[in-house]
């Protein structure tokens, strides 16, 4: 597994011809274009293009439109359109516009209208008492009139103000609200106003459209509602029918301007002088000859291709190249971050890690079943890598419940497979034999930490940085300090044999340690390219600064080590687990017993499988990783048009 050769690729040529350099390197699907920055100084006189997109503003008018119908367009394939200039896309989008606009004009009234009406019949209902004509009582001259609703008690508290020149009429009432109206001579307005508002009366305001007594209102209104209803029904039937028939043209109409939209943007990557342009990007170097062939025919553009080292302010971008087992594991490199260009590519290391550990702590045939059948389920209908991990996990999870003896949480259902094969009983009996459990989950520690070393070493060695190869605590030194460490504890407390002497601890601890702690003056001796600066503090400050350093190295061992003890935990937790399930179906009613198993297992799979599959991210990414690798890359992306994207 490694990281994909990339070339420098470098473009020059007349400006006239470069949106049609740009659109054929977004057809080659290969160039991954880098930033005019990096070749402009004070010096050439490049300029980096900063034109406005002329496509912009007709791409969110289509866009808009479509939005007004809840239609999001979508990449077709647009040939047909001939237009190219702008006034042509902009004369045709005002012609979509107008054609839309009528409808939803008419529909925006309507809607309106009706949200008026309904409200008005909702304030009516409550005046039907009211056996006076609106229109009479709103042309009162000299007398103030106020419809509105007044919470009960305040309604008890209006003996209070007998003496004041206003009458209030109910008309109708709960057990919350009385509804009516109070007339207030025009000279007294502003205080009885101030004293309902203090009673907190909530006033309802009349539309000018109610005429006549309620009950007419009422009826005339509810007439009128229907029609609108009905005209507003066929307004939405109609921008449906035009929608049907200019969806196409939508279509076509978004994908080419959208295609020349993202054309031009990437003029942004671009620098210029006069009448020349420059582009830089790098292409895959199995990809350089078919890439150089797309310009063949173009006389008056020259494109070069230099190894990735010619131009050193670039870092060329990474894209991993994987077998079709480690490939879908790419997500949780990218997550972590991307390799460095000469660096490691780690995927089929966390592919076969993660695989093996998750199935060692979520070990169970029927449910690594279920996790590999939905995870086939998702890629196939959604092809979604995530699904085929889930597919490798569930294998493995299936392979390990064959090891355990359990089925679906059943720990004899395996026994007549086991006697057929010639063995007495499961290979792992998990509740007789935990501490061979938690001893392997260490072992396995210890195993990975010291591949993890071993790792680093090589990619240290391979790009001469001989402090972190050699003198770290993840070189060359940290490995003899670790093994040796672990080999005499197990010497001394399982076999009874007492390495701790002081020719071993002085060799192959101490010496160690010290290399560690001298780590930066030794990797000056060794000519390293780096971390190698002599502090400004003095030895003093160097004594204290490593000691604590290499404190935490020690810690960093322990802890690492430890941390394994997790893959132990979760086989036990995972058996408790199930036995939990089964113990509740036992006690259940017969018709009642196969529904808590099954919701048992569903729950079993769904949590617990989450959290499995969360705590062997986590070993991956900082009791392995954190001792090999550096995710400092950035992603080989190739410029493309991108339909599904929203126009800012």
């Amino acid at each position: 597994m490694s990281i994909e050769r990339m070339e420098l690729v470098n473009i020059a040529g007349l400006v006239k011809d470069l949106d049609e350099v740009l659109e054929r390197c977004c057809q080659s699907q290969c160039f991954h274009i880098e930033a005019a920055s990096h070749d402009m100084d004070d010096n050439n006189g490049f300029k980096a293009l900063s034109e406005e997109n002329p496509y912009t503003e007709c791409l969110k008018r289509v866009y808009s439109v479509a939005q007004t119908v809840s239609y999001r367009p979508k990449g077709v394939d647009y040939s047909d359109v001939k237009m190219e200039e702008t006034e042509d896309f902009e004369r045709y989008v005002s012609e979509l516009e107008k054609s839309f606009s009528e409808y939803n004009l008419k529909i925006s009234e309507l809607s309106k209208s009706i949200s008026m009406r309904e409200q008005a019949l909702i304030q009516l209902n409550h005046l039907k008492g009211l056996n006076v004509d609106f229109k009479k009582i709103f042309s009162c001259k000299n007398i103030g009139v106020r419809f509105g609703k007044l919470p009960a008690d305040s309604y008890q508290k209006l003996v209070y103000y007998n003496d004041r020149p206003f009458v209030f009429v109910a008309f109708d009432n709960d057990k919350d609200y009385y509804w009516g109206v109070y007339f207030v001579p025009n000279a007294h307005k502003a205080v009885a106003d101030d004293i309902f508002e203090s009673l907190y009366f909530e006033r309802v305001r009349i539309p000018d459209f109610v005429k006549g007594t309620a009950e007419n209102a009422i009826e005339e209104i509810t007439a009128e509602l229907e029609r609108e209803k009905r005209e507003l029904e066929q307004a939405k039937q109609g921008i449906a029918n035009l929608l049907a028939e200019k969806k196409s043209e939508i279509d076509k109409l978004f994908s080419k301007l959208k295609y020349l939209h993202d054309i031009f943007e990437l003029r942004k990557n671009v620098s210029a002088l006069k009448d020349k342009f420059y582009l830089v990007g790098f292409v895959p170097k199995k990809e350089t000859k078919k890439f150089m062939s797309i310009f063949a025919d173009m006389p008056d553009v020259a494109v070069l291709i230099n190894p990735p080292e010619l131009d050193s302010r670039l870092e060329p971008p990474i894209k991993l190249k994987n077998n079709w087992f480690a490939k879908p594991f790419e997500i949780f490199v990218e997550m972590y971050g991307l390799p460095s260009y000469n660096g490691f590519n780690p995927t089929m290391f966390v592919a076969i890690t993660y695989t093996l550990i998750f199935g060692i702590m979520f070990g169970d045939l029927g449910q690594g079943i279920v996790i590999a059948l939905a995870g086939l389920f998702i890629w196939k209908k959604k092809k979604n890598r995530f699904g085929q991990i889930l597919t490798r996990i569930g294998c493995s999870s299936a392979f390990f419940g064959l090891v355990y003896g359990s089925v679906f949480g059943y720990e004899e259902a395996l026994n007549p497979l086991y006697k057929l094969i010639g063995l007495q009983e499961k290979p792992i009996e998990v509740f007789e034999d935990t501490h061979t459990i938690l001893i392997g989950a260490v072992s396995i520690g210890v195993v990975l930490i010291i591949v993890s070393i071993l790792i680093n070493i090589f990619i240290n060695l391979k790009n001469k940085d001989y402090e972190k190869a050699l003198f770290g605590n993840s070189g060359l030194a940290g490995l003899v300090f670790y093994t040796s460490t672990l080999v005499a504890m197990v010497s001394t407390f399982v076999f009874g044999h007492n390495l701790f002497k002081a020719p071993y601890v002085l060799g192959l601890i101490v010496l160690p340690l010290l290399v560690m702690f001298f780590r930066v003056p030794l990797a000056k001796l060794a000519h390293t390219k780096g971390h190698v600066e002599e502090g400004e503090g003095g030895i003093g400050e160097f004594i204290t600064e490593n000691f604590f350093e290499l404190f935490e190295y020690l810690l960093s061992y322990i802890t690492n080590t430890m941390s394994f003890l997790r893959i132990g935990g979760f086989v036990l937790s995972h058996a408790g687990l199930m036995l939990v399930v089964m113990v509740l179906a036992e006690n259940a009613a017969a018709f009642a017993a196969p529904i808590v198993v099954v919701i048992g297992n569903i729950f079993v799979i769904c949590l617990e499988g989450l959290i499995v599959g969360i705590q062997c991210l986590r070993l991956e990414y900082y009791e392995m990783f954190s001792r090999f690798y550096e995710g400092d890359g950035h992603a080989f992306k190739p410029v493309s048009v991108d339909y599904n994207s929203e126009i800012e």
